[in-house]
């Protein structure tokens, strides 16, 4: 049984539809820079991708700078413009995490943001890259005291304490100092993020952040939140900012958002009044959602702050209570879609999996075979590793050229000994793709670099950002000899 292009196959998702355009670009997956040339190559800034790839190979990450700065400027301009009337503007911060390296510090920096780090590791890139302490925070929820020390070295404008243990280690070492550590503390407001379980980082049960919830088996009957507020005021090493919250990633809902600032508002003004203190920062966290396929729906950086800006407006209103200082770190909302990953197709090989016939319009309890086509590529889960720890969609392209050819339903995957290295679970690709073309993953800038490994001895790919017609090495890809060079048996 055989199923046409234009009804598409039954072992698709419901969500993917065939392409009316297989050749077209949905641009809300890529950076503005991106484009089909004269030729009908891929091409970023005017390079094609053939041209990257003889430069500098493949699996490739290629990073359009000015998409980047534009993205950064965007969510600068849209906050500070939307609370300007409320706490004079808003500090942005960078998700380093998202994908870090010193160009990326600098442009950070340049464009009026600050940077968010999450270890020892991203504390020495922004050193070396020489953004001030001051605008530089640090998170995590096992901060060493290395890591601490390191902070207070830095001068850094924040430590963002995860628990009360660990605000009574960073208020030590900073006392023994004869220092004050900037802190503030992450809470979780018990807020449901729309998104996959690894990272909602919110609700109760998971490793972040100090409950807001009432701990009913203390006699006080206070939170962990209050007693770390509490514990924070009283101590001569530290302080005490204000509060942090972020609810999770890739979240497109504003509900959750919205909910977070409104909890916090309140129990910042509590904790104010209740401890006569006074907290003169928020950071709302972030977590905005991009695009990775046709079917996700991102919100403009404008819209996101208008809407934040109404909430923290309103609340601030009914507390009767001067709004804060607000922060907010967008995450891979600035750099995931300024990246595409370029990758060389392999092996391709077609099996007929079952199906029902129900769902393609047949006989009920009556199961067909399909073809699903497996488009092997010459990189995998050791340079994007989200698909196999969350279920992540992504799409794909035919890079090198345009094709006229049939859409079929395909599974790009990569060249691990794993059958759960899979790069794109379902795309329709050409029927004509062929060894030796070039597929071009798009939002790849966020999480995949960050994650990427040496699984199976596979050298990390190479990022290159373009900027004005000129592509150049940002981060150098691996070598053998630099796997082999930390082999201390011969």
């Amino acid at each position: 049984m055989t199923q046409t292009a234009a009804q598409g196959s039954p072992l698709a998702p419901e969500w993917l539809a065939v392409p009316a355009d297989l050749n077209a670009l949905h641009q809300p997956m890529w950076a503005r820079d991106v484009a089909r040339n004269g030729d009908g190559e891929l091409s970023i800034d005017g390079i094609p991708v053939s041209e990257l790839q003889r430069q500098y190979g493949t699996p490739l990450f290629v990073m359009s700078e000015n998409d980047f700065r534009a993205r950064a400027r965007a969510f600068s301009d849209a906050f500070n413009d939307a609370f300007a009337d409320i706490c004079g503007g808003v500090d942005v911060y960078y998700a380093g995490k998202s994908f870090l390296c010193t160009s990326v510090v600098r442009w950070v920096e340049e464009e009026g943001l600050r940077l968010d780090t999450a270890s020892g590791g991203e504390l020495a890139v922004a050193h070396r890259a020489g953004i001030p302490g001051a605008d530089v925070a640090l998170h995590g929820n096992n901060k060493s005291d290395a890591e601490i020390h390191r902070a207070l070295d830095m001068g850094l404008g924040r430590i963002v304490v995860d628990s009360l243990a660990e605000l009574q280690r960073v208020g030590s070492i900073a006392q023994a100092r004869g220092e004050q550590a900037k802190v503030m503390l992450r809470l979780t407001p018990g807020v449901h993020a729309h998104t996959h379980e690894f990272i909602a980082t919110a609700h109760e049960d998971q490793k972040f952040g100090l409950s807001m919830a009432a701990d009913t088996t203390d006699e006080a009957g206070i939170s962990a939140a209050e007693e770390a507020v509490a514990a924070a005021a009283a101590h001569p090493g530290i302080e005490l900012l204000g509060l942090h919250c972020h609810i999770g990633s890739q979240i497109f809902e504003p509900d959750g958002f919205a909910l977070a600032a409104q909890k916090l508002l309140r129990f910042l003004a509590a904790m104010q009044g209740k401890y006569s203190i006074t907290m003169p920062e928020l950071d709302l966290g972030g977590g905005y959602g991009i695009a990775y396929t046709p079917v996700d729906t991102p919100r403009p950086a404008a819209e996101i702050a208008t809407a934040m800006a109404a909430v923290v407006r309103s609340t601030c209103a009914e507390l009767g209570i001067d709004a804060p200082r607000i922060s907010i770190e967008p995450g891979r909302a600035i750099v995931g879609s300024t990246t595409f990953t370029l990758y060389e197709v392999g092996t391709l090989k077609t099996v007929r999996v079952d199906a029902p016939a129900a769902s393609a319009g047949g006989d009920a309890g009556n199961n067909v075979t399909y073809p699903r086509r497996y488009v092997s590529v010459d990189g995998g889960m050791s340079d994007n590793a989200r698909p196999v720890l969350y279920d992540a969609d992504y799409s794909a392209v035919l890079a090198s050229r345009t094709s006229d050819a049939a859409p079929q339903l395909s599974r790009v995957v990569g060249k691990h000994c794993e059958s759960g290295d899979i790069v794109v679970r379902d795309v329709y690709l050409p029927e004509d793709v062929a060894a030796g073309d070039l597929l071009a993953v798009p939002g790849t800038g966020a999480y995949c670099w960050a994650l990427s490994s040496n699984y199976n001895y596979l050298a990390r790919p190479g990022v290159v950002a373009v900027r004005d017609g000129s592509a150049r090495l940002i981060v150098r890809g691996e070598t053998e000899e630099d796997l082999l060079n930390r082999d201390m048996g011969a």
